[in-house]
């Protein structure tokens, strides 16, 4: 299903009852990414997925894209469907975006959950984003999927999943250069640390012990930052711990929405 808002189409898949939950990807996925989730969340909560900007079946237009616009397209699309009020789970990008939802828009959120996520980009990571997004225009996103899956998976998860492997691996591939590059934008402005105190919603935050892109440290930053919020360091998962624990992320997630 589509909608138009905010001068783009926005892809979207809405499913279950109850109280809804809105499920935010990571950079170079796209809704799919949510399946395993959405079944179990299903006899729970209404659950709202869908592609980001520049992601999937979305549109991608050119340019940088910033995070008022970001969010915008959410709220644009809760606005559609008449969704008043969610719990909204951010994945990576996804969690940046929750943090930037919970500011401009405390009366629409419920409870947030922050996965494997960061509040700020240091000066020197805008370089690193600057090299990533000129690989991607030169060489196309097929050019970042064994570097993208090594700091996502654990190796030995990697090895072991060689089928999730070539299903994510061709998610990364098929995402616009455009999505990739807008995004990539965005987050080299992420400097968000010092205002989260200002979240109300009962928050947790998530991630994985062997994250190398958004280590634990930068989300205990999060958890210390926002009044009340929970940190959970899960062993033996790096970035993508929605699918490499899926139980244990289910879990703490299903207790907390509860």
């Amino acid at each position: 299903m589509k909608i138009k808002t905010n001068g783009i189409d926005i892809h979207y898949e809405i499913s279950g009852s109850g109280p809804c939950v809105t499920l935010a990807h990571s950079l170079a996925t796209d809704l799919t990414l949510w399946d395993e989730l959405v079944a179990v969340l299903e006899p729970h909560f209404t659950v709202l997925r869908y592609d980001a900007r520049g992601h999937g079946r979305s549109s991608a237009p050119e340019g940088s894209y910033d995070f008022p616009t970001l969010v915008g397209d959410l709220v644009g699309l809760l606005d559609a469907l008449r969704i008043g009020r969610t719990h909204f789970v951010g994945l990576s990008m996804g969690g940046m975006l929750g943090q930037h939802f919970a500011l401009a828009h405390p009366g629409r959120l419920d409870k947030l959950v922050i996965v494997s996520s960061t509040s700020r980009v240091p000066p020197e990571g805008r370089g690193l984003w600057d090299e990533r997004i000129a690989v991607a225009r030169s060489q196309g996103m097929q050019a970042h999927v064994e570097s993208t899956l090594a700091r996502w998976f654990t190796a030995s998860w990697r090895a072991a999943h060689p089928e999730v492997m070539a299903r994510i691996g061709a998610l990364v591939a098929a995402t616009p250069v455009a999505g990739f590059a807008g995004w990539g934008a965005a987050i080299c402005t992420l400097d968000l640390t010092e205002r989260l105190r200002a979240i109300k919603a009962p928050t947790l935050v998530v991630c994985g012990a062997d994250d190398p892109g958004t280590p634990p440290a930068a989300n205990r930053a999060i958890a210390e930052a926002i009044p009340g919020a929970r940190l959970e360091i899960v062993p033996n998962a790096s970035h993508q711990l929605p699918v490499e624990q899926v139980e244990t992320f289910t879990r703490l997630l299903l207790d907390f929405l509860a």
